[in-house]
């Protein structure tokens, strides 16, 4: 792992694999670059992959407050600027997705491909919000360990809270690494983060659209919000909102034929 310290006082740590046209890697809510670990070398011999640990999670470091989609996008754009990177293809799952949003509103030109894995550009509802909040106040008072011990198992299809009981642990695990702040700051920050649909409607570079079949984060009604022709939607069968630790094979599958199909291209 390097770490770096931005302008901004932030400790970013991030693992830097392979060569040739950069892959941004961006984790879910209390992950860290480890849930690639398995796709990482498919993803690899397609160019410069760039693993993040983002701010207060994994080896990152933390401070109180809210952390906005915004706040995280200008860290991601801060190491970016470090590693002379002037644009990316950039791939966020769940959380990662949300920020990868914000980021491609605030600096399209920086990048090459969007994908967003296990997410969606739709805000929270009001149910969704109410439970951000039950979840910060949950963290605040019992810790991590015991939030991430409720979350993981609702990340994965039913049949493989029972059958990949190693992988289920190996998530705990990586959730446990999550600093209180870190995870209480993105629970209100995804709680207010804006619709970004249009973000989607306006992006004329490549997007992948990856979708568990069985995902109960993300409903169907809310993975393909837009139908253009530089948007590839993907469904994984018989997997949920962890794809990566599910079905490895066929997720890395889905991201390397789309950046193989878009090789320096900057459109469909």
């Amino acid at each position: 792992m390097i770490k770096i310290k931005l302008s901004s006082g932030t400790t970013i740590a991030y693992r830097d694999e392979g060569s040739g046209e950069p892959i941004v890697l961006l984790h879910g809510y209390c992950g860290s670059h480890r849930y690639w670990d398995e796709v990482l070398p498919s993803i690899e011999s397609h160019g410069r992959v760039i693993a993040v640990d983002l701010r207060g999670h994994g080896q990152s470091s933390a401070g109180e407050g809210v952390y906005t989609m915004e706040q995280l996008a200008d860290d991601l754009a801060a190491l970016l600027d470090e590693l002379k990177l002037p644009q990316v293809n950039l791939f966020g799952h769940s959380l990662g997705g949300y920020i990868a949003l914000a980021f491609a509103e605030k600096y399209p030109d920086r990048l090459l491909a969007l994908g967003l894995v296990h997410s969606t550009a739709f805000p929270d509802s009001e149910q969704a919000q109410a439970n951000r909040l039950k979840a910060a106040e949950a963290i605040g008072t019992q810790g991590v360990v015991p939030f991430v011990d409720g979350l993981i198992p609702k990340l994965f299809a039913p049949e493989h809270r029972e059958s990949m009981p190693e992988k289920l642990s190996e998530a705990k695990e990586i959730g446990y690494g999550t600093s209180a702040e870190g995870a209480i700051g993105c629970a209100l920050g995804m709680k207010d983060r804006p619709d970004r649909v249009s973000v989607l409607e306006q992006l004329d570079i490549p997007i992948l659209l990856l979708a568990g079949e069985l995902d109960e984060v993300i409903p169907p009604e809310k993975r393909f919000p837009v139908s253009k022709s530089n948007v590839a939607a993907v469904t994984l069968a018989g997997v949920a909102h962890m794809g990566m630790m599910e079905d490895s094979q066929a997720f890395a599958t889905g991201i390397a034929e789309f950046l193989e199909r878009n090789r320096g291209s900057g459109s469909v």
